[in-house]
């Protein structure tokens, strides 16, 4: 008997990449979704995630938290699916999964509160400044189709998700090279339907 999949979400939140990584894995998974507060802080939901925070997934014993380690796990748990590259070809792939759970967020976030580092003192912020963050991702974005070359990975479902909603907020520039990069992705049937999916399930908490 395969191993449950479980996911932990809320349609609200950062879970919406790891519905649209499952369902470009293509594989049957159960979603549990969670309010914001007492939910997520229950001693219950506490022993899956300590942080009281939604993604996380359940998949038989192991469970993964945080949205670039459940992608890369579901890449490499599914290998049918094709969404990662052959192992001695990943060097991208890595590269830039973790560029955008490292460098990218902490800049974006950053950025949107205002805060900057002062000159002086910018050697002690890892992922340096919001403009080398952007210029590294538009060079990124633009030498192939994919962000790891010629193929779409997990690595898109991550980054494509945070161009997605930078672009939809405005914390991400509104470069032309990221609206393509988007334009790529954003018809795909798995996002399609993960998009879908959310929708519903936030409309249904909405409305009690």
């Amino acid at each position: 008997m395969a191993e449950e999949l479980v996911l932990y979400t809320n349609p609200m939140s950062r879970g919406r990449i790891a519905t649209w990584m499952l369902e470009e894995v293509g594989v049957p998974y159960r979603a549990e979704y969670l309010a914001f507060g007492e939910p997520m802080k229950s001693p219950a939901y506490l022993k899956v995630n300590p942080m009281g925070k939604v993604p996380a997934i359940r998949h038989g014993d192991a469970i993964v938290t945080e949205c670039a380690a459940i992608c890369a796990y579901l890449a490499d748990a599914f290998p049918t699916a094709g969404l990662a590259p052959a192992r001695d070809r990943r060097g991208d792939y890595y590269r830039w999964l973790f560029f955008a759970a490292g460098p990218l967020e902490m800049s974006v976030t950053n950025h949107s509160l205002g805060f900057e580092a002062p000159p002086e003192r910018l050697g002690m912020v890892g992922c340096g400044t919001y403009g080398d963050v952007m210029g590294t991702l538009e060079k990124a974005v633009s030498t192939g189709p994919y962000i790891a070359g010629e193929r779409f990975t997990a690595a898109d479902v991550y980054v494509g998700a945070h161009i997605s909603w930078g672009l939809q907020f405005g914390s991400i520039e509104n470069r032309p090279a990221f609206v393509d990069y988007w334009n790529r992705l954003k018809d795909r049937p798995a996002h399609l339907r993960a998009t879908e999916l959310d929708d519903a399930q936030m409309a249904r908490m909405q409305n009690g």
